[in-house]
């Protein structure tokens, strides 16, 4: 058996008491861990879940074999921050592991994705989601921006995750995010996004210490976010509940 189970987004207490009696019944787990960033150590989640567990990278859950190989002779668990079927990779897993016979189950958990209305915008109004990736030498991909203008076609609010190098301890800031976004702006000049338009930004949510910070784009990026995971929403046309619910984070 494979399972895939989600972590939720805080700490080791976010684990369902599902997730937990199946993490009892396997004889190997695998954490996930370049994905997003949990606030609590390894250690933390070994303590409560009673069990050894091993760090996947990318390169190791993109390719999947080991953990499907081991997975056809005993009960084996990714383990996966936030749900498990929020990223595409996860879904190949079960793909290939249904084409080998393996039998797999998902136990889900809260994501950023439903987690995101906790700043008070209706979830079913964000259009599509998208990422904003550190740039690289011969690499400044610019579809976020159309993404977001995308979206604010349709007076949709449009939810921005940030990239993180886990390995080497690099996580993008919401300050970081709303620089890349607005030079891209300033290079094609189209009005999506400007220095006066609002957007919210938020780290750490689902944990105690969260912060969810709501302005312009120059007072958001004043803001110290603190610790990872940061993410970034840039609102569409927003109800008037909506307003008052931003406004409840307006930066003083």
């Amino acid at each position: 058996m494979l399972y895939l189970i989600g972590l939720g987004l805080s700490d080791a207490d976010d684990i369902s008491l599902k997730g937990l009696n199946a993490i009892k019944s396997c004889s190997k787990l695998y954490l996930e861990w370049y994905t997003s960033k949990l606030q609590c150590s390894v250690e933390d989640l070994e303590k409560v879940y009673g069990k050894k567990i091993h760090l996947a990278n990318r390169e190791f859950v993109e390719n999947a074999s080991e953990l499907l190989d081991e997975a056809m002779i005993g009960d084996v668990a990714l383990l996966v921050m936030g749900d498990p079927l929020c990223a595409t990779t996860h879904w190949d897993i079960l793909t290939r592991a249904e084409k080998l016979n393996i039998r797999t189950k998902v136990i889900h958990n809260a994501s950023i994705v439903s987690a995101i209305g906790a700043v008070g915008l209706q979830v079913y109004k964000f259009g599509k989601t998208t990422s904003v990736p550190f740039p690289r030498e011969n690499y400044e991909p610019e579809s976020f921006y159309e993404v977001i203008r995308q979206n604010k076609s349709v007076g949709a609010h449009t939810l921005l995750l940030l990239d993180l190098w886990p390995q080497e301890g690099r996580f993008m800031s919401v300050n970081e995010a709303i620089e890349l976004v607005r030079k891209v702006e300033r290079k094609r000049g189209e009005k999506v996004f400007q220095s006066s338009d609002w957007c919210v930004g938020v780290a750490r949510i689902g944990a105690k210490d969260q912060k969810i910070v709501a302005g312009t784009a120059v007072e958001v990026s004043d803001v110290d976010f603190g610790t990872a995971p940061h993410a970034l929403i840039i609102p569409g046309q927003l109800h008037f509940m909506e307003e008052e619910a931003v406004a409840r984070w307006k930066k003083s």
